[in-house]
C-alpha cells in the first residue's frame, strides 16, 4: 500500500516505522518543522539508509498515496484545511486528531463539510487512536456485546506519565506549579487530555441513544510528597499529572462514564465495568502503551479502510456490535 504521512513528529515517525515494518511503501511526508524539511525520511528515522523521500511542506506531494496517515493536532478546527487537502489528493485519510474521532459533538458544520467532500472525492476519512478511538470507547462497545440489556458503562484508563514521551508530559504540566497548570489548562495553553466527550459520544452513538447532557472536565494532581518514576522526579506540592472524566446522562441518570488518570508513579491499567439488567462484568488490563497502540490501530484501520465506503466515518460505524442500553 502506498502511504503518505502528514505530520512527522513523534507519532508520525512511529507511524512511518510501523508502516515500513508491515511492508507498505511511504511515498511522501509533509511537515512544517524547518529542522526536518528537506531531509531524507530514512535519515530522520535512523534506518541507516536513505529512502529517497524528503520531508516537504507541500501537502500535494502526497498525491498518489492510497492512504494518508494524518498526525498533527488535536482540534479539528485547527487541522481542517489539512484534512481537506488530504481528501483532495484522492487518498483515504486516517487521522489521530482526537476531536475527529467524533467530530459531530464539537464541530458539526466542519464534520458535514468533510463528509460531503469525502463523498464527492469517493474517499473515506476517520479519526482514531488508542484514546479516543479504542480503549475507552470501542473496547467498551465490544465488551457490552454479550449483554441483552445494558444499564451503564464505565471505562477507566490509568498511565504512569513518567513513562511517556516528553511532549506528553509537557501538555499535562508535570513539574509545574499546580495553580499555573490549572490556569494554563483553563486558557488552553496546554491541552491535557483531549477526547473525553468524544469517547462518551462514540458509545452513545453506537448504542443509538440520545444523551440529554454530556459533561467533561480535568484538573491537575498535586504531589503530596516527592515522587519519582522512570527517572522523572516531581517535588512535593508541584503538579505530577492530571485526572479527568467525561460523562453522558439521560435526565439525571449517568449512563456512560469515562475516566483518565495520567501522573508520575500511577499504576498502569485499563478497567471497563458494564452493568446489565441480568449481570455485570469488570474487565481489567495491565496497561497498554499509548503511542505504539495508536500506531497499530491507525495502520490496522488504514489497511482496511477501502472496505468501509466513502464519507466521514467514526469507529462506531465500523464495529459490528450494538449495545442495547435501556434508557427508561
Amino acid at each position: 500500500m502506498f502511504i503518505g504521512i502528514y505530520g512527522f513528529g513523534s507519532i508520525g515517525r512511529l507511524l512511518a516505522r510501523v508502516a515500513l515494518e508491515r511492508g507498505h511503501e511511504i511515498i511522501g511526508v509533509v511537515d512544517i518543522d524547518p529542522n526536518i524539511v528537506g531531509r531524507d525520511v530514512g535519515e530522520i528515522l535512523g534506518l541507516g539508509e536513505k529512502l529517497g523521500i524528503e520531508v516537504s511542506t507541500d501537502p500535494y506531494t502526497l498525491t498518489g498515496s492510497e492512504v494518508i496517515l494524518h498526525a498533527t493536532g488535536s482540534y479539528l478546527d485547527k487541522v481542517y484545511d489539512q484534512i481537506i487537502a488530504s481528501i483532495d489528493s484522492g487518498a483515504d485519510v486516517v487521522s489521530t486528531c482526537e476531536t475527529l474521532a467524533y467530530p459531530y459533538y464539537r464541530y458539526p458544520i466542519l464534520a458535514r463539510k468533510i463528509n460531503e467532500r469525502a463523498i464527492d472525492r469517493n474517499v473515506s476519512v476517520i479519526g482514531t487512536g488508542i484514546n479516543p478511538g479504542f480503549l475507552l470507547d470501542t473496547l467498551a462497545i465490544v465488551l457490552a456485546a454479550p449483554f441483552n440489556i445494558v444499564n451503564s458503562i464505565r471505562a477507566i484508563r490509568s498511565i504512569d506519565a513518567a513513562k511517556r514521551r516528553e511532549s506528553f508530559r509537557k501538555k499535562i504540566g508535570i513539574g509545574e506549579d499546580i495553580e499555573r497548570v490549572r490556569e494554563m489548562l483553563r486558557r488552553g495553553e496546554i491541552t491535557g487530555h483531549v477526547g473525553y466527550a468524544e469517547s462518551v459520544m462514540l458509545i452513545a452513538d453506537k448504542a443509538g441513544i440520545n444523551l440529554t447532557k454530556v459533561i467533561e472536565g480535568q484538573e491537575p494532581i498535586k504531589a503530596e510528597a516527592d515522587v519519582e518514576s522512570s527517572g522523572i522526579r516531581v517535588g512535593r506540592g508541584l503538579c505530577k499529572g492530571i485526572k479527568g472524566f467525561g460523562a453522558g446522562y439521560i435526565g439525571d441518570r449517568e449512563i456512560i462514564r469515562v475516566e483518565f488518570y495520567a501522573y508520575v508513579g500511577a499504576e498502569e491499567f485499563e478497567e471497563i465495568s458494564i452493568s446489565g439488567r441480568d449481570y455485570s462484568i469488570r474487565w481489567r488490563s495491565s496497561g497498554t502503551p499509548g503511542d505504539m497502540g495508536t500506531a497499530a490501530i491507525v495502520l490496522s484501520i488504514a489497511e482496511n479502510i477501502v472496505n468501509y465506503g466513502p464519507g466521514l466515518l467514526t469507529m462506531a460505524d465500523i464495529i459490528p456490535f450494538r449495545p442495547y442500553i435501556k434508557v427508561s
